[in-house]
């Protein structure tokens, strides 16, 4: 029997956490030939893969990077905790609108079979009791005052992807994910987000565990497996050649409470201080996933007690080489 023909897949940003997990489940599936892009970081040791080292803010090497690519992962950005998006929250906007222009476009000339966009949720307003829907971004001016940047960035790559697919055949997924956490997150304090900082804070602590700000804020969090699962849906299921969808657990937990959360599942008896000198962002979020559930028949399935178990178990086998200690 004629084996049938493999489906040339790319993961833009493979060493990073969204696309290192990406690249752990396609690369383990027969049906693709995958090629893992990477600039900086280091590659590491993955079986059924091909290396590609690009600097994606270089037209050659996009095209380089995207030869023969029927689907495309996108998942390069420049990203960054707490600290650089108060501090410097330019070193989002420029790298990431130059990478993204050159990838679609070289994506839409290729003709390339779906593009799949991991957006962010900077753009909703900031509410700690309400689930928010794709359609509940309605002005700029509701924009979050230090995700301005991130999110303007994010929206106009969101439009690129609409507009180039009114243009030819090639699908377009743009997701919105909240906050994702699980293996290969960024653990330490100075790049990592809340769930990667308040782990590697509890599991270090000894008997005093210091919170920045007053701990309040409202997160959404989702773990890496069902954001994989979902861009799997989106390949498999995806009418529309352009769709835009929410992914999150639909549920909010404060920060203090997560910490909480945390020290318990991690057996550890900690007090507690709050910090205001550091920086936070005073911002609250919890996602409506449910144009995801109607239009791909996809629902978060770990819980938020066991996916802070395996990452609490993640942590202990990697925390050494993450944290360079």
């Amino acid at each position: 029997m004629k084996k049938s023909k493999k489906i040339n897949i790319v993961i833009l940003g493979a060493t990073g956490f969204i696309g290192r997990n990406l690249a752990l489940k396609f690369c383990a599936d027969p049906r693709f030939s995958v090629s893992l892009v990477h600039h900086k970081s280091p590659r590491y040791k993955i079986e059924n893969a091909k290396w590609v080292k690009a600097d994606l803010r270089n037209l050659k090497k996009v095209k380089k990077a995207l030869i023969n690519a029927e689907i495309i992962l996108q998942a390069a950005a420049t990203t960054s905790g707490a600290n650089t998006i108060i501090n410097s929250p330019e070193e989002h906007v420029t790298d990431n609108a130059i990478i993204n222009s050159l990838v679609l476009r070289e994506a839409f000339q290729n003709k390339s079979k779906h593009v799949v966009f991991f957006s962010c949720t900077t753009m909703y307003r900031s509410s700690s009791n309400i689930r928010q829907k794709e359609t509940d971004f309605k002005s700029y001016e509701e924009i979050f005052p230090n995700y301005f940047g991130v999110a303007v960035t994010k929206l106009y790559v969101e439009k690129l992807c609409e507009f180039y697919s009114t243009r030819g055949e090639t699908k377009f997924t743009v997701i919105r994910h909240s906050n994702i956490y699980g293996p290969w997150d960024k653990y330490d304090l100075k790049r990592s987000h809340v769930m990667g900082a308040s782990i590697t804070k509890v599991m270090q602590a000894e008997n005093e565990l210091t919170v920045w700000g007053d701990g309040d804020e409202v997160r959404d969090l989702l773990y890496v497996d069902d954001l994989v699962n979902l861009v799997e849906k989106a390949l498999s299921s995806q009418k529309d050649n352009y769709l835009l969808i929410n992914a999150g657990s639909d549920e909010g937990i404060s920060v203090i409470n997560l910490v909480r959360k945390i020290t318990k599942l991690a057996g550890k008896t900690l007090t507690f201080k709050f910090d205001n000198t550091k920086p936070t962002l005073k911002f609250s979020f919890i996602c409506d996933s449910s144009k995801a559930i109607k239009e791909l028949n996809w629902r978060p399935e770990i819980s938020l007690d066991q996916g802070i178990l395996k990452s609490i178990e993640w942590w202990k086998e990697n925390h050494v080489k993450e944290l360079g200690v």
